[in-house]
């Protein structure tokens, strides 16, 4: 579903990732830990195709994503991927229901789902609220429920649960568990939490070295 093939990046002449190489399988949700600084981050900016790497290649459904023009680009972006950003990027100005009807209306199709999936996060009866008077675990909830609302084939998810309780974590970890298995979604959620991680498939270690793969405590 993605492949990565020697992906490196580097700011200011500081490499930041190098000769990056794995291959994500549709229906596998997959944690990435690692350093602070290490390029969790940049790795998912250049998976979405929102940044550029120096060398390799980004591949979605064997599609490079440097062959594709901006126009190109964005439509993939909206129709395949789902994003669950660490600074949640709901927009201030649309109601809870709007904001997460946006992809489904983006993408020419029935908003309708928007309210069952806000439900799904816990805010059932919100949906004429704004932003502004939600906490900030409340608009996590907002921005994972309008990036899972348009069954996306690829779910990019930085620090998703960094904003919320225990019990609601485990809640919206759940959910996009179901998303992964259910509509055979690839799921890569950056974090630092060993608890989110530990309800992944799979757990890698981002290194100065590349990608390893963690061995799962039971």
């Amino acid at each position: 579903m993605l492949e990565l093939r020697g992906l490196a990046k580097s700011y200011n002449g500081r490499p930041v990732l190098g000769g990056l190489s794995h291959h994500f399988r549709a229906g596998e949700f997959v944690a990435i830990m690692g350093e602070s600084g290490v390029g969790k981050s940049t790795l998912l900016n250049l998976i979405a195709g929102l940044d550029a790497p120096d060398a390799g290649a980004v591949l979605v459904d064997g599609q490079p994503m440097a062959a594709l023009d901006d126009d190109a680009a964005t439509r993939l972006r909206r129709s395949r991927m789902g994003f669950i950003f660490q600074a949640f990027h709901v927009l201030p100005h649309l109601t809870l229901l709007q904001n997460v009807a946006l992809p489904l209306l983006l993408n020419g199709r029935d908003p309708g789902p928007a309210g069952a999936m806000l439900a799904a996060v816990g805010l059932a009866g919100r949906e004429s609220d704004f932003p502004r008077q939600l906490s900030g675990g409340e608009l996590q909830r907002v921005a994972i429920a309008r990036a899972l609302v348009h069954r996306p084939a690829l779910v990019l998810a930085d620090e998703p649960t960094g904003n919320l309780d225990p019990d609601t974590a485990d809640s919206v970890l759940a959910l996009l568990q179901t998303q992964v298995k259910t509509h055979g979604a690839a799921a890569i959620m950056v974090t630092h939490s060993h608890a989110a991680a530990a309800k992944a498939d799979k757990i890698l270690v981002l290194t100065r070295s590349g990608l390893e793969i963690a061995t799962k405590t039971p």
